[in-house]
């Protein structure tokens, strides 16, 4: 239990890290073109992924806060109850250690820090940032994980 907790607190050091260097080097809207397709930026996240429900007045950072609150305590049970299953247990401890990274965000801030922003052409992803990553890979996983276990 103990490395997969480890792992997500790597994964939030990072993340309040990064995100700190950002607000320390850029002020919102400033960016640093670093490729043809990729900047790093400081964009203000009040929503949830792709900024969904960002304009909605504040209550969405309660919202947010307690999904990731709950889903949290879940993630602890799971990985408490799974320890064996290594790449399940990793999976979770990458999304529990996103979470948490964006939960201190709005916590402290009130939004979400985002600095990695990708393009090409006319083509834009929305800018996202390490615990974003975290959570992504660590989904992956789970699907990877899923597809690998024995049907019954």
């Amino acid at each position: 239990m103990r490395k997969w907790l480890a792992i997500s607190a790597i994964v939030l050091a990072i993340d309040v890290y990064t995100k700190h260097l950002i607000q320390q080097s850029f002020q919102y809207g400033d960016y640093l073109k670093v490729t043809s397709f990729f900047n790093l930026v400081r964009y203000h996240n009040q929503g949830a992924a792709f900024s969904f429900l960002a304009n909605q007045g504040g209550w969405q950072q309660f919202f947010f806060a307690t999904i990731a609150i709950v889903a949290s305590a879940v993630i602890i049970y799971l990985l408490r109850k799974n320890t064996e299953q290594k790449i399940f247990c990793l999976a979770l401890s990458l999304i529990l250690g996103g979470a948490l990274g964006n939960l201190y965000d709005r916590l402290t801030l009130g939004y979400v820090v985002d600095f990695l922003f990708f393009h090409y052409q006319e083509f834009y992803w929305p800018a996202f940032n390490a615990a974003d990553s975290s959570i992504t890979g660590g989904v992956i996983l789970l699907l990877i994980d899923n597809f690998k276990q024995p049907k019954t």
